[in-house]
């Protein structure tokens, strides 16, 4: 929201004072809610009497009340007091219909109401009782029971699993399907591949290139030309596919691109941001055919270092398609029993060069990521999880994704193209869309300190980036393998802020550069797209863009890719709760994750999925959270738990409705009493996690 969201003024109500402000609504399944005001920390609790209709994501204004007593409290309480913009997104539900009326019956945990819809417009759906559907909420007067809303989407059936995934996009508001008119405007693009188009490019076609994806990937939108030079000196070219050459500012089909934002990634599925016939054929970098790229060419020494670059439009050859497997067991020098399709077999007439260039590049690679590292980027190690699904869709295990030097090859070099335009383009002083991190928030970071000191460790000096980088890095370091480890790094990406595009640039504090951008992802990212319009304007001699207009874009194109993280996170969370659905009474070693007034996060052993244990729930005392010290302790037995602990639990419940797992803890005789353990003293916020989304 814009600045004006925390804008603040003082009015009398009687003999009370209260402030008011504007934020946005997040509701519960029991009808209260918090208003998350932009630029603070702590929200506004709102009872469920005094929400006065409005509902999740709606725009409110609330008066905040006034703290009673000489010492404020940290939770602060108010009521709405207007509606100032009720929410478009949806909400999905299960359709009833009885005689002529109907409602959409809620199965969210941010919507506490049925929503009643006019038979007209059940009528005009198509949809039938007992369908998933979604609608949107047109009004809610005074007069009325409940919401009323017209249905947006028929989903399909329950429990089917196109059904769930386009429920989840339903949520977030995310489209699922291109309109024929797109489709059509996309087909109707010609490959324009001709010797005219040819000769205004670089041409690298005879130069050896590669790509290297996961397995299943289909749209190829980046390819490295790898060619040795002079003694110690290689060239390396980073080709990037032209997306803007074929798709038209202001075209229907880049209008779809920009409205979408972001290709979205859900656990079972792709959501383009392109239409097929663009992301997986004519920008698709596919191997043994002529593709017209954008890209950032680099002469480099041995040690990593740029000794040349030129940056233009180019047209390549792909020469070999490799999958991280394959490029890995060359970097390896692993011979494989059994050949895949993305190996490079010995009598392949390109073996000899293909596997000096992928040793080559790597070599220059780990060079780029160690001064990276020695340049003060953060190096986060926690295991991220994958579900694996069947071709139905139904999860059948998750397992620990493995980054190894393949990725590190192309994620290095990828890096490098970023950082050179943004770079070039800084040097210009035009208008230019930057990525950017800031540093951390000095604040989470004294809580930090506080908390690793509880196991020994010290953080050490945070006084600028650079300095908070090493400081990290060393305390990862000194943590690896041990117990508490994950809960340290945990905390630490707490710390972090969110990176976003902005057209002001500060530099990107997690990479340790001071130029970023986001160039090669155009296929699937916008913002490149805007990147490759403005980079080839200027590189042509072009005027500085208008500012304001490619900051509103950035604006959006950030909301965009958190509304897509978001819907992805959901979907995994949905396929990790039906995985954990015939697991019920089974019993895992786990690691407290989270703490709340009303509950413990688990994750289990080794899948790290997470579940709740609820304090009212645990056995054998009544247990509090001291937020002020972070950690729950029991009233009678002064039993501790807190952040990292080692737990043990039983799988209670998997709701898949609100795709939410609960746990039983098994309490263990040995655990830590108050007296047995230092006392962690941490600041925090309602904002910690969970603190908006008790169930």
């Amino acid at each position: 929201m814009k600045s004006d969201m925390s804008k603040r003024k003082t009015e009398k109500s009687g003999k009370s004072r209260f402030q008011e402000a504007t934020g946005k609504v997040q509701m519960t399944r029991e009808g209260y809610g918090f208003v998350i005001i932009d630029g603070e920390d702590e929200d506004v609790f709102v009872k469920a009497s005094k929400m006065r209709g409005a509902l999740n994501g709606d725009i409110v204004r609330v008066a905040i009340h006034r703290q009673k007593g000489k010492k404020p409290s940290r939770h602060r309480e108010g009521e709405i007091v207007e509606i100032v913009e009720r929410s478009r997104k949806p909400f999905v539900g299960i359709l009833q219909v009885v005689g002529e009326k109907a409602w959409v019956l809620m199965e969210s945990r941010v919507m506490p109401y049925d929503i009643s819809v006019p038979y007209e417009n059940v009528q005009r759906s198509g949809a039938s009782s007992g369908m998933k559907v979604a609608v949107r909420v047109v009004k809610w007067d005074r007069k009325d029971s409940e919401p009323v809303g017209e249905i947006v989407d028929v989903l399909g059936d329950p429990g089917e699993n196109d059904t769930e995934m386009h429920a989840i996009l339903a949520e977030y508001e995310l489209p699922y399907r291109f309109a024929k008119q797109v489709e059509d405007a996309a087909n109707a693009i010609g490959d324009d591949l001709n010797a005219k188009e040819f000769s205004k490019r670089r041409d690298f076609r005879d130069t050896l290139t590669f790509t290297i994806d996961p397995t299943d990937a289909k749209d190829f939108d980046d390819a490295l030309s790898v060619r040795k030079k002079d003694e110690g000196l290689w060239e390396i070219g980073v080709h990037i596919a032209d997306v803007t050459h074929y798709v038209r500012p202001d075209s229907i089909v880049d209008k779809e691109a920009l409205n979408r934002g972001t290709s979205v990634y859900l656990v079972d599925r792709t959501v383009p941001m392109l239409p097929e016939i663009l992301s997986n054929r004519l920008c698709s970098l596919r191997p043994g055919e002529d593709k017209l790229c954008f890209s950032a060419v680099f002469v480099m020494n041995e040690k990593g270092a740029v000794t040349d670059h030129w940056i233009g439009r180019t047209v390549i050859r792909s020469d070999f398609r490799f999958d991280y497997d394959a490029a890995q067991r060359i970097i390896e020098g692993v011979v494989p029993e059994k050949y895949t399709e993305f190996d490079l077999r010995p009598e392949n007439p390109l073996y000899p060069a293909l596997k000096e260039a992928i040793l080559a590049s790597f070599s220059i690679a780990m060079k780029l990521r160690d001064a990276r590292f020695k340049a003060g980027a953060i190096s986060f190690d926690r295991p991220e999880m994958k579900v694996i699904v069947d071709e139905k869709g139904h999860p059948i295990d998750v397992r620990q994704k493995v980054s190894k030097e393949a990725n590190w090859l192309i994620e290095e070099f990828m890096l490098l193209a970023n950082r050179a335009v943004a770079t070039v383009v800084s040097k210009m002083n035009k208008t230019f869309v930057y990525r950017v991190h800031e540093e951390p928030n000095a604040e989470k970071l004294d809580s930090l300190r506080n908390f690793v000191g509880n196991f020994g460790y010290r953080l050490g000096s945070t006084d600028n980036g650079k300095e908070i980088a090493a400081s990290l890095n060393k305390l990862f370091q000194a943590s690896a393998g041990k117990p508490e480890a994950d809960a340290i790094e945990l905390l630490a990406l707490r710390c972090m802020a969110r990176a976003h595009y902005t057209t002001d640039n500060c530099g990107h504090y997690g990479l340790a550069f001071k130029y970023y951008t986001h160039f090669t992802s155009p296929i699937r990212r916008y913002p490149d797209m805007m990147v490759h319009r403005l980079l080839a304007k200027y590189l042509e001699g072009g005027r500085s863009q208008n500012k304001k207009y490619y900051e509103k874009l950035c604006e959006y194109c950030s909301q965009r890719e958190q509304l897509a993280t978001d819907a992805e996170r959901t979907s995994i969370k949905y396929k990790l709760v039906e995985f954990m659905q015939d697991k019920v009474g089974y019993e895992y070693d786990g690691m407290i994750s989270g703490l709340t007034d009303w509950g413990m996060y688990v994750e289990i052993e080794p899948t790290k999925i997470e579940g709740m244990v609820a304090l009212r729930d645990i056995a054998g005392d009544y247990y509090e959270f001291d937020e002020d010290n972070y950690r729950i302790v029991g009233k009678s037995t002064r039993k501790v738990f807190t952040l990292g602990d080692k737990v043990r639990i039983k799988v209670s419940r998997a709701n898949l409705e609100q795709r939410f797992i609960d746990f039983e803890l098994i309490m263990l005789e040995e655990h830590n009493t108050e007296s047995s353990r230092p006392v962690v003293k941490r600041k925090t916020s309602s904002r910690s996690r969970g603190s908006k989304k008790k169930r």
